[in-house]
């Protein structure tokens, strides 16, 4: 799962996924670019650990919202890389303004103005 670094990680079931598909629009990346690109632009915020990455990825091709192919990586090893799909494309999309939506509801419950846009 990813997890929060030096905090509680419960908040993040579910959102892994979406995460990873996030990820995989600007192209084609294997697990441990994945994972760093979350922690990165979570702002070290989050820590994707392997025993939840590999699994999800595994989960999102079942599904048929990744595609994948060997490669060869940036260190010349051969690696495993992911390509968002069609469907992954149209999942991301739905899973995005659900999420939207669940942040929304919360900053209402919590006191907070949501922005309107969104558009983050």
């Amino acid at each position: 799962m990813a997890k929060i670094k030096r905090d509680n990680n419960e908040m993040l079931k579910g959102t892994l996924d979406m995460m990873i598909l996030r990820t995989l629009v600007a192209g084609d990346a294997h697990g441990h670019t994945i994972a760093k690109v979350i922690e990165r632009t979570s702002e070290d915020m989050l820590e994707v650990e392997q025993g939840s990455l590999y699994p999800a990825l595994h989960r999102l091709e079942d599904r048929r919202w990744v595609s994948s192919h060997w490669g060869v990586s940036e260190n010349n090893r051969k690696a495993k890389f992911y390509r968002l799909t069609a469907v992954g494309r149209k999942q991301l999309t739905s899973e995005t303004s659900r999420w939207r939506q669940m942040a929304r509801a919360i900053a209402l419950v919590m006191g907070e103005m949501p922005s309107e846009g969104g558009n983050e």
